[in-house]
C-alpha cells in the first residue's frame, strides 16, 4: 500500500471531522467554560473554575433530573411495548405491503414536532376525544382531566418518539434468516416457542437501540411537559431552557445541561454494559 493510498481514508473523512469539531467539541466546550464562570450578562462571564455551579444546579434540580429520566423511562417501556408488536406484524405479516406498512410510521416525522404535541392538547383537553370517550366508559369519573398530569406528558412522549423504537426493531426483525424459523418449525417447535428462543434473542439488537434512540431525547425533552403539563410536571429540560432564556443565568444553565449529558452517559454505559448488543449478538 503506497503513501497515498494510506492517506486517502483520511481525507475521505475530513469534511466529517470538521463538522464534529465545529459543530459538536467546539459548542462542547463552550458549554463547560460558561459552566464554570461567574458574572452576569450585563458584567459578561468570567472563566473562574467555579464548580460550585454544578452542586447549585444538582441541589436546585436534582429532583427534576429524577422525574425527567423517571418519565423517559416510562415512555421508552411504552414505545417498546406498543412498537415491538407493530413492527412484528409488519415485517412476518406485511407481505409485499411491509414497506406500505411502515409508511404510517414514518409519517410523523413529515410533521413538525411542536404541531404534533399541540395536537395532543386538542385531543387530550377537557372536552377531547380521549377525555369524552374515557368518561362515557366510566373510567374517568365526570370530573377528571388529563392536561397537566403526568399521564399526558408520559403518552405525549411516547406518541412523538415511536418511530424512533419501532424503526430500529423492523430493521432487526427484517434482517432474521427466514429458514431458521422454517429449521425450528420442523423441530416441532410451537409458534411461541420458536419465538421466545429464535426471534426475540436476534431481535434485541433492535430493541436496544430503539430504546436508547428513545430514552436519551425524551429524558431531555420539554416541549411536552411546557404545554401539557402542570408546573408539578416540569422536566429538566424545562428548568434549562427558562435559565437561558427568562432567568439569563447562563452559568447554571451550562451545568445543569452537562450534569444532564454526563447522567444520560452513565445510563448508556450501564445500560450497554448490562443488555449491549456485544451481548446479545454473541
Amino acid at each position: 500500500m503506497n503513501a497515498k493510498s494510506r492517506v486517502l481514508p483520511y481525507l475521505l473523512a475530513l469534511p466529517g471531522i470538521a463538522w464534529l469539531l465545529v459543530f459538536f467539541v467546539l459548542p462542547l466546550l463552550a458549554q463547560v467554560v460558561t459552566s464554570l464562570s461567574q458574572g452576569s450578562l450585563v458584567t459578561h462571564w468570567r472563566f473562574t473554575w467555579h464548580w460550585q455551579n454544578y452542586a447549585n444546579a444538582f441541589a436546585t434540580y436534582g429532583h427534576l433530573f429524577a422525574r425527567s429520566f423517571g418519565y423517559a423511562g416510562l415512555a421508552t417501556l411504552f414505545t417498546v411495548l406498543i412498537g415491538y408488536p407493530l413492527a412484528y406484524f409488519i415485517v412476518f405479516r406485511g407481505g409485499k405491503w411491509k414497506l406500505l406498512l411502515l409508511f404510517p410510521v414514518v409519517v410523523p416525522f413529515l410533521i413538525t414536532y411542536l404541531v404534533r404535541t399541540v395536537s395532543w392538547l386538542a385531543l387530550l383537553s377537557d372536552g377531547g376525544l380521549v377525555v369524552s370517550f374515557l368518561k362515557f366508559l366510566r373510567i374517568m369519573p365526570e370530573d377528571g382531566f388529563l392536561i397537566g398530569t403526568p399521564a399526558a406528558v408520559v403518552f405525549a412522549l411516547a406518541y412523538n418518539f415511536l418511530p424512533f423504537s419501532v424503526l430500529p426493531i423492523y430493521a432487526s426483525l427484517d434482517k432474521i434468516d427466514p429458514t431458521l424459523l422454517r429449521a425450528a418449525a420442523d423441530l416441532y417447535a410451537s409458534p411461541f416457542v420458536v419465538f421466545r428462543k429464535v426471534v426475540f434473542p436476534l431481535s434485541l439488537p433492535g430493541v436496544f437501540a430503539g430504546s436508547l434512540l428513545t430514552f436519551i431525547p425524551a429524558a431531555g425533552d420539554y416541549v411536552n411537559a411546557q404545554m401539557l403539563g402542570a408546573p408539578e410536571q416540569q422536566m429538566i429540560g424545562n428548568a434549562i431552557q427558562a435559565q437561558y432564556m427568562v432567568t439569563l443565568n447562563y452559568p447554571l444553565a451550562a451545568a445543569a445541561s452537562i450534569l444532564l449529558m454526563l447522567s444520560l452517559l452513565l445510563c448508556v454505559t450501564l445500560y450497554s454494559r448490562l443488555f449491549g448488543t456485544k451481548d446479545l449478538t454473541g
